[in-house]
Formats: C-alpha cells, sequence, structure tokens
C-alpha cells in the first residue's frame, strides 16, 4: 500500500468489514511515511494483529471506504462501526493516524460513434456576447466530426452570477443531468473561470461511475479532472473547450494545422487504439534530458497546488511514476516559483517521473526569470526529463492530454506519444 497521508485522528469510523484481518496480513510498504516511528508502526502491518493488543501495538479501522492506521496507541477495531482504546487512553497529540488510499482503477469513458450527442455546457464562467460566436463555431466543428450537438439551457448570453455562469449548486445540477442522461455522450466546457472549487462536494460521482463520459477542457476544468479522476478513476480530456479553443484558437490555425487537430481530436473520442506521437512543433525545448512512460496527470499549476489544500486533494500515489503536465495564465512568474514549491514540500515533485510544461501565457517577469530557469531550480538534483513550450492549455490550439492514460516523454527528442486509448468500447 503507499500514498500515506494524516488526517484527523478524532473522525468517527464507519462499520469496519469483516474481512480486516487478512487484509492485516498483507505485507505493507510506503516510501511515503517520513516518521521513523510511523514507518515501523506500518511495517507492523506485515502480520496480522493479536487479538488482545496492547498499548503501542498498530491498530487499524475503516473509515470513509479508507483504511486507516493509529500508531502510538492502543485503539483497535470495533466491528459494531465504532472504535475503542483498549488501553483506556484517548487519542492525543502523539498520536498518528494515517489514510491508506485506495486508488480506483482506470475508467474509459465509452468511444463516442457517429451521430452521438455532445453538449456544450456552461462549467464555470458565463458566456460574455462577444463570445457567442465562438459557440456556434464549436457547435460547426463537432458537427464536423459527425456529432450531434447542444446546448446546455445555462449557456446563455449575459446569464451570470458574479463571475459564474450561475451559482454553484445549478452548475453542479445541470452538470449531473448530464452525466445521468443516457443520451448524452460528451460534454464539452464552455469556458473556464471561477467556479469549480464552489461545487466539487456537489457531484454526483456514483453517475460517473455507472456511465463514464468525456469530460473536455483546461483551465478551472481541470481542477474538474484532477477531482473525477482521483474520485472514480475517470480519464480526464484536458483538451480544448468552445471559449477560445474550437471557437477562437482553431479559426485562427493554418489549414494544416486545423485539419491536424480535427482528426487528432476525432481519434481521441472515437478510437479504441493508441493515439501514438502527439504532432509536435518547433516551440518545443528539452529542458533537462531523458525518456519515461507514464500516466498522465496535470492542468493548470494553480490547481494542481490549491487542490491539494481540501478535501479532494489528489492521493499522492497518484503522481507515483507519472508524467506531470502543467501550464499558467495570468500573475507573476514568482507565483509559478510558488506552487512548484507547494508541490515539492508536498512530495508531488519527489514521485513524479516526468514534467511537461506549456506554453505561458500573460505571466509577468519571465524576462527576467525565465520559466525554464525557475523550473530547475525548484527540481534541483531531482533528475527527470522536462520538455517545455508545449501547446497545452491557455496559449492554445490545444494538444489533448487525458489524464490518466500512458504516455511516452522523451525530453531529448522531443517526443510525447500516448501509448493507450482514452475510451473503450
Amino acid at each position: 500500500m503507499r500514498g500515506v497521508r494524516s488526517t484527523s485522528a478524532s473522525a468517527a469510523p464507519s462499520r469496519l468489514e469483516s474481512t480486516w484481518p487478512a487484509m492485516l496480513s498483507r505485507p505493507v510498504m510506503s516510501r511515503s511515511v517520513r516518521s521513523g516511528a510511523a514507518m515501523g508502526a506500518i511495517l507492523a502491518a506485515d502480520h496480522p494483529l493479536p487479538d488482545d493488543p496492547s498499548p503501542g501495538r498498530l491498530c487499524l479501522y475503516v473509515r470513509s471506504g479508507r483504511m486507516c492506521v493509529v500508531a502510538g496507541c492502543a485503539w483497535w477495531p470495533d466491528v459494531r462501526g465504532g472504535r475503542k482504546c483498549v488501553a483506556g487512553c484517548r487519542a492525543g497529540a502523539n498520536t498518528a493516524l494515517m489514510t491508506v488510499s485506495a486508488s480506483p482503477r482506470l475508467l474509459r469513458p465509452r468511444a463516442l460513434r457517429p451521430g452521438d450527442l455532445v453538449v456544450i455546457a456552461a462549467l464555470s464562467g458565463p458566456l460574455p456576447s462577444a463570445y457567442e460566436r465562438n459557440v456556434e463555431q464549436t457547435v460547426a466543428v463537432l458537427q464536423g466530426m459527425g456529432f450531434r450537438v447542444r446546448r446546455a439551457p445555462l449557456l446563455q448570453v449575459g446569464r451570470q452570477r458574479w463571475w459564474s455562469a450561475a451559482a454553484p449548486a445549478e452548475i453542479a445540477a445541470e452538470l449531473n443531468g448530464l452525466l445521468r442522461d443516457p443520451e448524452v455522450r460528451a460534454i464539452v466546457a464552455s469556458d473556464g473561470g471561477q467556479t469549480v472549487f464552489g461545487y466539487l462536494d456537489l457531484i454526483d460521482f456514483e453517475a460517473i461511475r455507472a456511465d463514464p463520459k468525456p469530460i473536455l477542457g483546461y483551465s478551472d476544468i481541470s481542477l474538474l479532472h484532477l477531482v473525477l479522476h482521483a474520485r472514480t478513476g475517470l480519464v480526464g480530456f484536458h483538451a480544448d473547450m468552445a471559449v477560445p479553443g474550437f471557437g477562437g484558437h482553431w479559426q485562427a490555425a493554418p489549414a494544416a494545422r486545423r485539419a491536424e487537430l480535427e482528426k487528432l481530436y476525432a481519434r481521441l473520442l472515437t478510437d479504441t487504439a493508441a493515439i501514438g506521437a502527439l504532432p509536435a512543433s518547433p516551440s518545443w525545448e528539452c529542458w533537462r534530458p531523458g525518456r519515461v512512460q507514464g500516466p498522465l496527470i496535470g492542468g493548470v499549476i494553480n490547481r494542481i497546488a490549491l487542490v491539494q489544500a481540501t478535501p479532494f486533494a489528489v492521493p499522492l500515489e497518484r503522481f507515483d511514476g507519472a508524467v506531470l503536465f502543467w501550464e499558467e495564465l495570468g500573475g507573476h512568474a514568482s507565483y509559478v516559483w510558488s506552487y512548484l514549491q507547494v508541490m515539492r514540500h508536498s512530495g508531488i515533485l519527489d514521485r513524479i517521473a516526468g514534467m511537461v510544461v506549456g506554453i505561458p501565457r500573460d505571466i509577468a517577469g519571465l524576462d527576467e526569470s525565465p520559466l525554464a530557469e525557475i523550473v530547475l531550480d525548484v527540481l534541483g538534483d531531482r533528475d527527470i526529463p522536462v520538455l517545455g513550450n508545449v501547446e497545452i492549455g491557455h496559449a492554445g490550439p490545444n494538444l489533448p492530454m487525458p489524464v490518466g492514460i500512458r504516455a511516452d516523454l522523451d525530453a531529448q527528442q522531443r517526443t510525447l506519444s500516448l501509448l493507450d486509448p482514452a475510451v473503450a468500447r
């Protein structure tokens, strides 16, 4: 088991499964436990616990679907659904409670077919009148791929609540309705924004597990990808959306590039074979050489950092051996440095195998502090390949980065390939 992280020692556990002795008999190892005492407690789970534990022994219970370990105290599972301390003590400040998350298996959506319904939805920001044309052009792009297209009701010019298309509860209700509707086979975000954090606790995760669908978008939508992937295993389609992607960047791209992207996106959504090499461009740069393979995970860097401070944090084991991709819009170069430091302190940078960095957009201070130097400064002696200035995110048009899908990254050769399909039959 991997990915042990601290949590509150006072939370009440749910009913313990009767199979806990068998779980305890499995060897347990974790590289993420820094405390020697905690490591000893974890390794004590190599053997079943005795029927009558004594103070200081390892104890285990199940809470919220996770296996929890209490070290430094004699807490013991109570099969009636609670927990008790056989030594008569209370879980105090010195009690270390650790949670071992069981990562869900990769959940691929069903491949789209000609005539399937794709819905464009306002999952975050509003639709200004100036961008109505972008939505109309997005409809044409998706229809050109062979799909039926519909606009969700909240996607209306002039509809707005503060900086959002609607209140978080309204957006969540519409998203959940789309997730539960069997006719809807994919959802394309209209735009990014600052709203997804407001409805993470309102998402119907069971609807996703029951009928996984591609959700396309980046920026604020990358937060949705991270959380849905962490909670359900859903492949997240970090890719273009209506504004300014399909309806803006695509329209301004040279005809050959647009044709290349249309073919790539159609294959991504419909083909159950691996995509292979993504189309490279002269902007790609090798910032640190090397070649690795691992699952893709990432998004806009501020969301990667901020989500780790919430109950929806991505378990650290999701970063083990992964190819981390990220990009950023706006702010200052120092902000990027700080977000990378957050990932360093949280252990993310110690776990990843490689990194892909998107083309920065509207970030002040990069003339004095080039992005490559900032990245390598924070990485220090971590010898992982880094490929920079890749078209992912706000610089667009976007190359799709399906979260959870294995990729082959060769920074020196400046290549990036998708080794597995993003959809299933």
